[in-house]
C-alpha cells in the first residue's frame, strides 16, 4: 500500500502529499494550518462547492434584474467559491479537534497536525472560531432567506463527526451537510425555494454516499480497530452492487430535477456522460486497495465538472 502511495506522491500510509505546494510556498508556521484546513488536499473543496454551483446556474434564469446578468453569476461563483473552501476548513478542523484521539491511531491520519502535535487543541479551537467568521461575514453578503439557510447548516457541521460513533451511516450524514449547496445556491439567486433543487439535494446526498462510501474503504481495518464506524464496515464486501443503488439514485434525481425544471437536451447529454464516470467508478474499484479507492474518490471532481458543463450548455442554447 506504502509503495503505491508514493507514486501518487504521497506520505507513505497517507493521504498527505509529501510536497505540496503549502510545503514549498507557506512559511512554516502556516503550514499546519493549511493543512488543518486541507488545502493541500482540495477534493473536499470541489465536491462542497458542486452543489452550490450547479444550484447557481440552474436558477440563475429565474432571477430577477442584475442577478441574470453574467458578471453578478461570476461574482456568486466566486463567493461560493471562497465560502466552499473557509467552511470545509471550520469542518475538518471541527472534525480534526473532535477525533483527535482517533485520529493519533489511524495510519492515514496519524500526521494530521493535531494527533502529530504540530497544532495545539486550543490553538485549532482558536482557528476554528477565525474561520467560521469569515465564513459568516461571507454569508453576509447574500439575501436574508438565504442567510438563514446557511446558518442552519452549521447543525449538520457539528453533528457530522459524532455520528461514527453510533451508525454505520454517517456518510448519509455527510451527504445531508456537503449538498446544502444545493439549496443555498437557489436561495441565493432567487430568494426562495423550489422543487428543482430539494430534488438537486437529493441527488447530492445519493451521490455522496456513494463517493464516501469509497473514501471509507481506505480506512475500514483501522476503524475496527478503533471502533468507529462506517458504510464501507456495514456493506462489507457487498459494497459494489450498493455503489451501484446510490450512483442509480443520484442519477435518476439528478434527471428527476431537470424534468420538473423542464431542462433541455444538454443537461440530459451531460448527465449520461457523468453517469458513464460514475459506471466507471464501480466498476473498476479495488475495495481492498487504499490507493485506487483513493484515486476513485478523486475522480468525482470529473462528475462535477461534467455537470456543471451540461447546465451552463442549456443555459446559452436554450435559456438565453
Amino acid at each position: 500500500m506504502d509503495a503505491a502511495r508514493n507514486t501518487q506522491g504521497l506520505i507513505a500510509g497517507t493521504d498527505m502529499p509529501a510536497r505540496g505546494w503549502v510545503d514549498r510556498l507557506l512559511p512554516a508556521s502556516l503550514r499546519p494550518y493549511a493543512k488543518l484546513m486541507r488545502l493541500d488536499r482540495p477534493i473536499g473543496t470541489w465536491l462542497l462547492l458542486w452543489p452550490c454551483w450547479w444550484s447557481l446556474v440552474w436558477a440563475v434564469e429565474r432571477a430577477p434584474g442584475s442577478a441574470r446578468e453574467w458578471l453578478y453569476l461570476a461574482w456568486l461563483y466566486a463567493l461560493f467559491g471562497i465560502g466552499a473552501m473557509v467552511m470545509r476548513g471550520a469542518g475538518c478542523t471541527y472534525n480534526d479537534i473532535v477525533d483527535r484521539d482517533f485520529d493519533a491511531k489511524v495510519e492515514r491520519t496519524r500526521t494530521r497536525p493535531i494527533p502529530s502535535g504540530q497544532v495545539s487543541v486550543r490553538a485549532a479551537g482558536v482557528f476554528l472560531g477565525l474561520q467560521l467568521m469569515l465564513g459568516f461575514v461571507i454569508l453576509l453578503q447574500l439575501n436574508w432567506f438565504a442567510v438563514g439557510l446557511g446558518a442552519a447548516s452549521l447543525a449538520l457541521v457539528f453533528t457530522y463527526p459524532l455520528m461514527k460513533r453510533i451508525t454505520y451511516w454517517p456518510q448519509f450524514v455527510l451527504g445531508l451537510a456537503f449538498n446544502w449547496g444545493a439549496l443555498l445556491g437557489w436561495a441565493a439567486v432567487t430568494g426562495s425555494l423550489a422543487l428543482a433543487p430539494v430534488l438537486l439535494y437529493l441527488a447530492g446526498i445519493a451521490w455522496t454516499l456513494g463517493y464516501d462510501t469509497i473514501y471509507a474503504h481506505q480506512d475500514k481495518e483501522d476503524d475496527i480497530l478503533v471502533g468507529v464506524k462506517s458504510t464501507a464496515l456495514k456493506l462489507g464486501a457487498n459494497t459494489r452492487p450498493w455503489l451501484a443503488g446510490f450512483y442509480t439514485a443520484a442519477v435518476a434525481l439528478f434527471a428527476a430535477a431537470g424534468i420538473a425544471d423542464g431542462l433541455g437536451w444538454p443537461f440530459y447529454v451531460a448527465l449520461a456522460a457523468g453517469a458513464l464516470q460514475l459506471a466507471w467508478q464501480v466498476a473498476d474499484l479495488d475495495l481492498d486497495n487504499a490507493a485506487d479507492c483513493l484515486v476513485k474518490f478523486r475522480s468525482n471532481r470529473w462528475f462535477g465538472w461534467i455537470l456543471v458543463a451540461g447546465l451552463f450548455a442549456d443555459l446559452l442554447l436554450l435559456r438565453r
